[in-house]
């Protein structure tokens, strides 16, 4: 494969409760061995019907508020007419608009060019799949 294009694919076990998952560290370990201090975009994408990829600030509560803001918006109730799994797991298949399944990061010098409290987090809803995929490419 081209050193303008190289990709990994994360293993992420999120286990049966909803989280949010910081892959910062992850993208950043891949930068190390991907970009060789290129610049270029970092796409995280998460193949899955039932989650997000988000930007945001965590260990500060965001992440909890989060999770919190989606439960107003999505409750998990019999409203959905998505109805397999779970009581209310219909919501988990509407969260990807809202949380889109990806994003596209800026890569300067090899290095993610997010803001000081910023991290690539997976935002995962969904209680009845406890393992996802989560797959980075750089393209420089």
């Amino acid at each position: 494969m081209s050193d303008a294009f190289t990709t990994r694919v994360l293993n992420i076990a999120t286990g049966s409760h909803e989280r949010v998952v910081d892959l910062t560290g992850e993208c950043e370990d891949f930068l190390r061995e991907a970009a060789h201090g290129r610049d270029g975009l970092l796409n995280v994408f998460v193949p899955h019907a039932t989650c997000g990829i988000a930007v945001l600030e965590t260990g500060a509560g965001s992440d909890d508020d989060l999770l919190a803001t989606l439960h107003t918006l999505l409750p998990a109730d019999d409203r959905w007419q998505h109805r397999h799994g779970s009581p209310g797991h219909g919501r988990d298949h509407v969260l990807p608009a809202l949380v889109p399944p990806h994003a596209t990061l800026p890569v300067i010098d090899g290095r993610l060019a997010l803001g000081t409290w910023q991290s690539v987090c997976l935002v995962d809803t969904n209680r009845d799949n406890p393992n996802r995929q989560v797959r980075l490419s750089f393209m420089s």
